[in-house]
């Protein structure tokens, strides 16, 4: 291979020279970590304050909610100490969330607020994850509307609806592609099944519920995935439950 000339080496340093410039001049700024909101040691509290929380909120259904309501205090008693008026809206409004969890029958709206409410606390970051002034403010603006409701919860939200099917879509899709892997997803049919059944147990939807449910069945009490009949089962329920899903949007 022949050497390149020193005069031709000369001018492409010099063609270089000013992206080489501008690109050097820009680096430090790349890397540059975005400088943190809040106290660190503040943020730690919150971030174990909201992990008690969920912990107290998956477990009622066997420890009941005496633990709930102390998390929920603890939590809104650290937003006051950031100052900052997302943290203190959501701590508002899961305080607002505390009474009326404590009646006799919650309405299922709340318990649904509730719940992605607190999910969306779990991140690792806390208070600097990049996403939680947005999230905060939405889950805050959720509880306020279930809890501005009436206290019966009877009628359908069709925004909570709209919510929920476009979720259960995305999991049907994910259970067709497990069907149509080879050997089938078991534990993914299972598993988006269930999620479906969850959700749609809190909206009270409970024909959704049923099928759903009994989809997860199907597939735990088939003992060959791969064979041509269990696999039309299974594509059998999977339209009934697409189908029903679709009537919750429209």
């Amino acid at each position: 291979m022949a050497d390149i000339p020193e005069e031709d080496l000369e001018e492409t340093r010099a063609a270089l020279a000013p992206t080489l410039e501008a690109t050097a001049a820009i680096l430090p700024w790349v890397s540059k970590p975005r400088a943190a909101r809040f106290d660190a040691a503040l943020n730690q509290r919150w971030i174990e304050a909201s992990q008690r929380l969920s912990a107290a909120w998956t477990n009622r259904h066997l420890a009941g909610l005496d633990d709930i309501r102390p998390a929920i205090f603890a939590l809104y008693g650290i937003a006051l100490e950031t100052a900052d008026t997302t943290c203190l809206r959501l701590g508002e409004a899961l305080a607002g969330a505390a009474d009326r969890i404590e009646e006799e029958t919650p309405p299922p709206r709340l318990i649904a607020a509730l719940t992605a409410s607190i999910e969306c606390l779990g991140e690792a970051d806390g208070l600097e994850h990049e996403a939680f002034a947005i999230r905060a403010e939405h889950f805050a603006a959720r509880l306020e509307a279930t809890l501005a409701g009436p206290a019966t919860g009877n009628e359908r939200s069709p925004v909570l609806d709209h919510l929920f099917a476009s979720d259960a879509r995305e999991r049907l899709e994910l259970m067709r592609d497990a069907l149509a892997a080879l050997p089938p997803d078991a534990y993914a049919l299972r598993h988006e099944a269930n999620q479906i059944a969850q959700q749609a147990e809190l909206l009270e939807l409970y024909g959704i519920m049923h099928l759903a449910r009994q989809l997860s069945g199907t597939v735990s009490g088939e003992a060959d995935l791969d064979n041509e009949a269990a696999r039309q089962r299974l594509m059998e329920s999977l339209k009934l439950l697409a189908e029903a899903i679709a009537l919750v949007d429209i």
